[in-house]
Parts: C-alpha cells; sequence; structure tokens
C-alpha cells in the first residue's frame, strides 16, 4: 500500500472542508439548506458525476438560475430574466481568450460583488443583481467536488477540488503528495499558473483565488499572480508549519465559506502596476486578521484605539486600502469618513499610489491644510487621505462625529507632540489606529499610551514581526557587512562626534548637535576617505551585487557629500551609473540639477526599478529612506549615523522579496551603525537580532556547511577525474530521499557561497565547492520535478563553474550501443551489471540534459527519473533496469533523428527574439530580428561540439556575443548578456 496524492492530501482537505463524504447523500441547489449542521467548514461534498452540468460548461447553470430566483425579488417575479443574466455571464466566459483572463475575471467579480445591475425595476429602472448573498451566507450553496474535468476546444484539465458558490467555481486547489522531497507545493502553483490558466482559462473567470499544497504548506494565489507572490495561510491555532496539522489549520482558517467571501467582498483588489499592466491582488494572513480587528472595533465602539506593528515590507499601505474599503461598505456605520494619516511627504506619494493604482472609490486627498479643514467641516464622508502636519494650524474641533476612523501610518514618535494632540482635539471621537513597520523600543512607551489599547497583551491588537515576515516570504533577511575605513584621521573625534549624534539628545541639546554634526561633517569628508570608500563601493558592486542583476544606494552624511560621492564615482563607474536624489531647496547653485518635479522624480525612480536601465546606484542622504519600495534593490552603503526607526525603515528598503536569486538585502556600513544603534534601540522584540545577521557570522557557518556537504561522500577520492569519479560519488546517493537531503544541505552550501562571494576567504574552499555542484548538478531530475529543493545555480557559482570546471565528457557512444548488436550483448553479459547501468544512466542523463526545455523530451526525461525510482526502490533488478535504459537510449536515438537539427536553435532563436523584443523602447528601437539573426550567425560560427564544458569554447562565445550586443549598442546591459548568453547555452 503506497501514499498517494488522492488518498492523503486529497483526501484529507475534501473531509476538512466537508467532513466523511459517506455523510452526504443528498444533492441538487436545495442542498445547503437542508442537510443540516456538518462535522465539516460547511461544504457539501457532490462527486462530479451528481453535478449537473457538461465538461465543456464552467457553471452549473441549474444552480445559478435558483441563487438568482432566490436572491432577487425581481427575477423572481419573472423568472425567465435569469436567463438574461445567464447570458451576460457566458459572454464574460467566451471573451476570455480575446480580452484576457483578468480583464473576464475582473468583470466577473464585479457581478459576484453585487456590483452590476440590470433594468428589472419599475418602469425599468435598473436593480442590482445578487449572485451571492454577503449578508445572510447561509443563504448560499456550498459545494466542493473533486476531479471536476472542464474542457474547452482540445485542451481538457481536470483539478484536483473544486468549491463552488451556487454554482460558480471561486476556488480551485491543486493538490501534491507529501512523501516524496522533491515534490512540494511549488508543482502545484506552477500546474495551476503555467497550464490550467493558460490552456484552460475560462475555468478561471469565476475564480476568487487558487491554492497549492502538499500536505506540508498551503500556499494560495490570485489569477495571473507570480507564483513567487503566493502567500501561506496561518491558521489561528499554533500548528507546526510543514505538517499535516498546520495544513489543517490553514484549510481551517482559510477555506471557511465566511472568508473565502469575505475576501472575495472585502479582501480582493484589481490595480494597475507601475508598468501599466493590470493586477489582481488578494490579502495576506496578517492584512486580513488586522483589518477585521479594527472593523470589529469600529462596529462595536470600544475601545476606540489600537496599535499594529507589522514589519517593514509585509504590505502595510495594501493592510490600509483593505480597511478603509471594508470600514467604507459597513452599513452599520452610516457612511463613515476614513482618514489615511501619513507624516511624510514621500510616503504621502507611496500611499496615494497604492490607493489610486488600486482604483479605490470615494477617494480625496488633503493636499493642504486649508483643504484638510473644509473636508471635516463639510463632512465629507470619503477617504482622505493626509499628512499629520495638515493638523498643526487646525484651531478648536474640526468634526466631533463618531464614525471618523483615522488609520495612521508610522505611528511612533513623530505623530506625538504637538501635532499629534492637534489631530486628538480636532477629531475628539474619532477612532485612532495606530500601524508602524518597525518595533516600539522600551523608550517610545508614549505611542503604546496613545494608540495601544488596554485591552491587548503587550499593547499590540495584530503584531507581525521579523520572524514571521521571514518565514511566510514576505520579506528577506536582512546581513550587515562591516567595513570600518581607517584612514589615520583621529578616530577618538569621530567616535566623540559620532557619540553625540547618535546619543540620546533633548530639544536643549540642539546647539551641541549642531556642533557635533560640523565636526563630523569634517571627519567624513577628507577627500582621501571619500575616494577610498567610493573606490570601495565600486568594486563591490561591480563584484558581489551587479553580476545577480540587483542595484544599490548609497546613503551618505548630507547634501554636499551627495556631490562629493557623485563625482569620486564617476571616476570609477560611467557616469550615467549614479544618480543624486536630495531635496534641493535653498539658493545654492551647485544642487539647482537635482531640484525635480514629483513626475520627473518618478520617472527616475522608474528608470532604477528597470532592470535593463543603465541607472544602478542612488545616492541619497536623507530622500527615499523611508517608503521607497524597489524590490531589484539589495545593497544599501551606509556612511552616515542614523538611529532608531530611521535606521530601520532605512536599511530596510533593501529586504523586497525579488524572484529566486535575490536570497537577503545587504548593508555595507561604513560607520559601525549596526552595532552603536543596535544598542540604542533596545528593542522589546528579541528577533530582530535573527533577522539581521553580520557577513562575519555567514563566513563563520561556511566551513561547517562544506562539512555537511561533503559528509555524505565519505572515502570518495575528489581528484579522481572522468566519470569512474561521478559514479563513485553518485552511488553514495543511492535514492531520491538521500539525493534530496544533500540538495536540501548544497541549497544552504550555495546561498551561503553568494552572499559571501567575492570574499578571498572562499578559496581554500573553491575546488571542494565546484566538485560538489558538479555532482549537484550531475544528479539533478531532469525532467524538472522538485522545483523547490532543486533550486537554479546562482550567478556567482555559475561564473565559477564556466571559468575553472572542465568537465571530463562521459565518452558519448549512446548510438553504437543502441545500434551494435554484439556490443549490446557484451554491456548485457557485463561481469558488473550494475556499474555498466550507472554509466550508461549517466551517459544518457547527460544527453537528455542538452534537450531540456524542448517538449519533444519530456515524456522520455519523465521515464528516465521513473525508472531510476523503480531501480532504487528495488522493483528493478540492475539487468532489467540495464534493459530498460536500453530501450529508453533507442527511443531517445529515434527521437534525435526526428528532430529536424535546427529545432533546438530554432528555439534558441525564438528565446532570443522574446528576450530582445522586452528591451527594446523608445530609445532603443533595436531590429529586434537583425540583432538575433547577426547572434545566431556570429555563435554558430565559432561554437563547436561541446564547447560548453571547455573555457576556450565558452571564451570564445561570450567573445561573439559582446561583439554583437556592441554594434546595437546593448553592451553595457549586464543582465541582457546573461540571460542571452544562458540561452546560447542552452540552445546551442
Amino acid at each position: 500500500m503506497t501514499f498517494s496524492e488522492a488518498s492523503t492530501v486529497e483526501n484529507l482537505v475534501r473531509d476538512l472542508l466537508c467532513g466523511s463524504v459517506t455523510h452526504h447523500t443528498a444533492v441538487g441547489a436545495g442542498l445547503a439548506r437542508k442537510s443540516g449542521k456538518l462535522a465539516g467548514l460547511g461544504w457539501h461534498y457532490l462527486a462530479r458525476a451528481s453535478i449537473p452540468r457538461q465538461p465543456h460548461e464552467v457553471f452549473v447553470e441549474d444552480w445559478i438560475r435558483d441563487a438568482l430566483i432566490r436572491l432577487n425579488p425581481e427575477i423572481a417575479a419573472v423568472p425567465d430574466r435569469a436567463d438574461e443574466v445567464l447570458y451576460k455571464l457566458r459572454a464574460i466566459v467566451l471573451a476570455v481568450r480575446s480580452d484576457g483572463l483578468l480583464k473576464a475575471n475582473e468583470e466577473l467579480t464585479a457581478w459576484l460583488r453585487g456590483d452590476r445591475s440590470m433594468p428589472f425595476g419599475p418602469n425599468h429602472e435598473h436593480v442590482t443583481v445578487r449572485l451571492i448573498d454577503f449578508e445572510n451566507i447561509e443563504n448560499n450553496h456550498y459545494v466542493v467536488t473533486s476531479q471536476f474535468t472542464f474542457r474547452a476546444g482540445s485542451a481538457e484539465r481536470r483539478a484536483d477540488l473544486v468549491l463552488l458558490v451556487n454554482g460558480l467555481p471561486i476556488v480551485l486547489i491543486e493538490a501534491k503528495t507529501p512523501v516524496r522531497h522533491a515534490v512540494s507545493w511549488l508543482d502545484g502553483a506552477l500546474q495551476v499558473h503555467d497550464d490550467y490558466e493558460k490552456n484552460v482559462p475560462e475555468l478561471f473567470v469565476a475564480n476568487a483565488f487558487s491554492v497549492a499544497t502538499e500536505g506540508k504548506e498551503l500556499m494560495y494565489g490570485a489569477v495571473r499572480m507570480p507564483v513567487n507572490l503566493w502567500g501561506p495561510w496561518r491558521g489561528e491555532d499554533e500548528a507546526t508549519p510543514g505538517t499535516l496539522a498546520g495544513l489543517k489549520a490553514a484549510v481551517s482558517g482559510l477555506l471557511r465559506p465566511a472568508v473565502v467571501l469575505d475576501i472575495l467582498a472585502h479582501f480582493t483588489l484589481f490595480a494597475t502596476d507601475k508598468k501599466k499592466r493590470r493586477i489582481k491582488v488578494v490579502c495576506r494572513y496578517q492584512q486580513y486578521e488586522a483589518v477585521n480587528l479594527i472593523v470589529q472595533r469600529v462596529l462595536a465602539g470600544k475601545p476606540r484605539k489600537g496599535l499594529i506593528w507589522h514589519f517593514q515590507g509585509s504590505g502595510k499601505s495594501l493592510l490600509m486600502v483593505f480597511a478603509a474599503q471594508k470600514l467604507r461598505l459597513q452599513p452599520e456605520l452610516g457612511n463613515p469618513t476614513v482618514i489615511i494619516v501619513v507624516d511624510r511627504i514621500d510616503l504621502d506619494a507611496q500611499i496615494s499610489s497604492t490607493f489610486h493604482a488600486s482604483d479605490v472609490p470615494n477617494l480625496v486627498k488633503a493636499e493642504t491644510r486649508e483643504d484638510l479643514q473644509r473636508l471635516l467641516k463639510q463632512d465629507t464622508r470619503k477617504i482622505i487621505i493626509t499628512t499629520i502636519f495638515k493638523f498643526g494650524e487646525a484651531e478648536g474641533v474640526l468634526n466631533d462625529r463618531g464614525n471618523i476612523v483615522a488609520l495612521v501610518d508610522e505611528a511612533h514618535r513623530t505623530q506625538e507632540g504637538d501635532l499629534g494632540m492637534k489631530m486628538r482635539a480636532s477629531l475628539p471621537n474619532a477612532f485612532l489606529f495606530g500601524l508602524t513597520g518597525t518595533p516600539i523600543n522600551r523608550r517610545d512607551r508614549n505611542t503604546f499610551y496613545a494608540f495601544g489599547a488596554e485591552e491587548d497583551a503587550r499593547g499590540y491588537m495584530s503584531r507581525y514581526g521579523f520572524e514571521e515576515s521571514i518565514r511566510d516570504g514576505a520579506t528577506l533577511r536582512l546581513h550587515f557587512e562591516p567595513r570600518l575605513v581607517d584612514l589615520h584621521i583621529d578616530k577618538a573625534a569621530i567616535d566623540q562626534a559620532y557619540q553625540a549624534l547618535t546619543g540620546e539628545l533633548s530639544d536643549l541639546d540642539k546647539d551641541n548637535l549642531a556642533k557635533a554634526a560640523s565636526r563630523m561633517a569634517v571627519l567624513v569628508k577628507v577627500p582621501e576617505r571619500v575616494q577610498k570608500i567610493c573606490e570601495d563601493i565600486a568594486r563591490h558592486y561591480q563584484d558581489a551585487v551587479s553580476p545577480n542583476g540587483f542595484k544599490g544606494m548609497v546613503v551618505t552624511f548630507d547634501q554636499e557629500c551627495c556631490l562629493l560621492y557623485k563625482a569620486a564615482l564617476d571616476k570609477l563607474l560611467p557616469p550615467e551609473a549614479t544618480e543624486i536624489v536630495i531635496s534641493a531647496t535653498g539658493s545654492d547653485e551647485r544642487f539647482k540639477p537635482y531640484a525635480r518635479s514629483r513626475d520627473e522624480e518618478e520617472r527616475l525612480l522608474d528608470r532604477f526599478r528597470d532592470p535593463n536601465d543603465p541607472l544602478k546606484l542612488l545616492i541619497v542622504t536623507a530622500k527615499l529612506l523611508t517608503g521607497f519600495d524597489a524590490p531589484i534593490l539589495q545593497v544599501m552603503y551606509l556612511d552616515k549615523p542614523l538611529r532608531d526607526h530611521t535606521l530601520l525603515q532605512a536599511i530596510c528598503r533593501t529586504n523586497r522579496t525579488y524572484g529566486d536569486k535575490k536570497t537577503h538585502g545587504l548593508i555595507v556600513d561604513y560607520l559601525g551603525v549596526f552595532d552603536d544603534v543596535a544598542k540604542a534601540l533596545e528593542f522589546d522584540e528579541k528577533g530582530f537580532r535573527s533577522v539581521v545577521g553580520n557577513i562575519e557570522g555567514l563566513k563563520a557557518q561556511l566551513p561547517e556547511a562544506m562539512q555537511k556537504c561533503l559528509a555524505f561522500f565519505p572515502g570518495i577520492d575528489r581528484m579522481q577525474t572522468g566519470y569512474e569519479g561521478l559514479i563513485a560519488a553518485q552511488e553514495c546517493l543511492p535514492n531520491n530521499d538521500v539525493r534530496d537531503a544533500f540538495a536540501a544541505e548544497y541549497s544552504v552550501l550555495g546561498k551561503l557561497w553568494e552572499a559571501i562571494s567575492p570574499d578571498p576567504m572562499l578559496l581554500p574552499f573553491e575546488v571542494d565547492y565546484r566538485w560538489l555542484t558538479q555532482v549537484y548538478v550531475s544528479v539533478q531530475p531532469t525532467s524538472g520535478t522538485g522545483k523547490l529543493v532543486w533550486h537554479a545555480l546562482g550567478a556567482k557559482t555559475i561564473e565559477l563553474i564556466h571559468q575553472n570546471v572542465h568537465v571530463e565528457a562521459v565518452r558519448d557512444d549512446l548510438e553504437t550501443l543502441v545500434l551494435d548488436a554484439e556490443l549490446l550483448e557484451a554491456v548485457m553479459g557485463s561481469p558488473d551489471p550494475k556499474k555498466r547501468a550507472k554509466e550508461f544512466e549517466l551517459k544518457l542523463t547527460a544527453r537528455l540534459r542538452k534537450h531540456m526545455g524542448n517538449p519533444r523530451y519530456k515524456a522520455l526525461s519523465e521515464r528516465l527519473e521513473a525508472l531510476k525510482e523503480r531501480h532504487e526502490q528495488g522493483l528493478l533488478n540492475s539487468v532489467e533496469f540495464l534493459k530498460h535504459l536500453l530501450e529508453l537510449a533507442r527511443d531517445f536515438v529515434r527521437t534525435e533523428k526526428d528532430t529536424p537539427p535546427e529545432e533546438d536553435e530554432d528555439r534558441g532563436k525564438a528565446a532570443l527574439t522574446e528576450l530582445f523584443q522586452q528591451v527594446k523602447s523608445d530609445k532603443t528601437p533595436v531590429m529586434v530580428e537583425r540583432v538575433v539573426a547577426d547572434i545566431d550567425e556570429i555563435v554558430r560560427l565559432v561554437r563547436f561540439p561541446g564547447w560548453q564544458n571547455t573555457a576556450a569554447g565558452e571564451r570564445e562565445v561570450k567573445k561573439a556575443l559582446r561583439k554583437s550586443l556592441l554594434k546595437y549598442q546593448l553592451h553595457q546591459d549586464a543582465d541582457l548578456f546573461e540571460r542571452a548568453y544562458g540561452y546560447i547555452r542552452q540552445y546551442y
């Protein structure tokens, strides 16, 4: 008896949703209202054969018709009107392939939410059409079914589980097996995103969100949301993530009918991103929890305040959008006013853009103090965005209504003092909820007093800290790399001035602060020091950051320092690689070139966010240290004393997730800021230290990580070259479990290597790391399975391999083996069939890897993986294994003969064409066909069989590629070069 995905995860989720299926025999639209209370979460199981629909139908139209008549008196009076609504819904489904899935999903979501009307009222007046009852959710019909088949033309797909509300497929669940290390939730998510949504988009027109799980993690995401943005749902129970108990808690938390409908009605946004693309956003669980706590307090009328700490980068702006949206939709609140209060102009711009991008209705911005006072005195019932400073001149009470809710961003010291008091005095009966992305330290007890309710344990209404944010993949760890610059200046003097700047300073110490600052300014601007720091920045960025396609920020002491650093960096990097961003006010002519309008600045920042733009480093002193969101930013070069919240907000600019390669944010510290300020912060939360790690600490971890990997290969001679050495290494990894354990340890080692490189301390480990990497690649599944454990190699590892590894190719005599009968007999009669089978498996794997990505070879790769698994499980002896391998080799050679020799290269040209189409712009109107043709022609001339395995071959092809890119002025784009080279390496 073996465990399968159907018998374990799929059945477990189904039974959690509806209780044991044996309890459910009733069918039909009246099921939800007749069968009484169930053991599950409120869903009712029906086998797909019992559902009245054909495989080509998305909806269960009988159930929709029943709901329309039940929920709409105007349709109940004339039941045929239900067909008019169904006609509209079918039209949306029919248009999905021409309009796109997102547009179709957005339109049908509007219907589901009750945002569409039909002329069914008296005198053909338009009345709202309700497909779902959100007020009394017991009125809806909830069904879960398994193996839900949908057919569109020649494409047919079968979803593991589908949740239907009133006959509409609202949630799709893809379950994977929990008993194979190499299979994860990611396989299910990719199946949904890359296969189902593309090939049968009709199935997702009514989709609220999709779920993927392998029984360890449950992750969910909206239509067309990249899988790296799918998030976990943590249940209220403290169940351990990664276990079936954790899965049970997640299912119970996310998939209750009430929660699914709440997310659909209040926690779903359609927004426009910075590239003018339409996107769908659903809440993360911490946003859902915090918003509902806010709404519950306002509805209950007490307590009238609350403090929310959600770590920097975990989605506070969206939390405020969801809260404002849900509060405005509560009829019991009598059309409330929601005020979004922020403390800085740049934050104001960020939060405004989040609200505007999300198309939130009834949104106004109080640009001036007069605007704010007028809106409040006129009793405006909308969402108002303003800054704390606009309350500064308010006199007396502006509005004493009790249904005003203020959401105060970055609610720490800035909100207190005169401004905080003015705000409270002008809105005496308002609800006040403070949000902060930085933990409140012990000296900030006034923030707890101002926003923290006595009812809340530890002062927080909702807490989502460092550890949770990193565990859930919402943000990344931070690494600190100290670079104290010793330039024979008065170290005692700089320390003294620095301590004055970062110590306890009251308003009475302003004169002393000014003296300390001027003294510090002189010390940090010593020309030799500036020159050395800029040389270090340029070297570090080019070696450690640029190869991975990331960008950086240089934080200097003051505006003059920005000019000094720019001048020095321009001598080390192309001038277009750096740009200064400051608030250029005053009469100093030197800063005039940097006086930009808000639109001009936003265009500059969009260039910085663009991986293909030559702008690589922003030089700042105060601007962009809070509120600036650019996931491509990985490194901050810090040469300014920062303290408390400003420090944490600043360094967290680097912790946003960005693709698979970004594993951490990095702070290169030129003043020893981290050690001094960490002492001053004295956070109540000890988690801070677990999140920020020092590069020195990573270096200390590397030897142990290396030993853990090498421990898999006891007694193996790592100096032995040729395939005998590789076979010996592979024999130490006899089955999937051991291989996956090795992959997990290698993954840890690889991340450490990428973070530390190019530090010279790696040199003694380089030979062993190269050897381990070769073994890792040689046992990596060719069929693309196990996308979680078997990660892609980092850019620095690939570079190391390309420069130094000369793989002695396994003699490739596949064709001879297949065609020569005598040789076959000799192989089968070998005295050591196990060794011959291993050698033969290596040959096949190596040959298949050359065709990775070509769909013609996918089935062969999967056959090979299945054979290996059966052999490892003892279901095939070595002779039988060898026979099957020979059969597979015959089919492989036949496939190669049937495949036109140009096919792989044609696919290479297609991939290159797509790549260059992406980088094409108005400024570089590249003739894509000509670029690709040139690259294709010149690469064909210089390459030779097996060029990928020789340093000379790689060097010649890289030189040819650079030559082609130079012709079109594209040679400076490192990311473009690496991606183009990757395609050439794969397809040529």
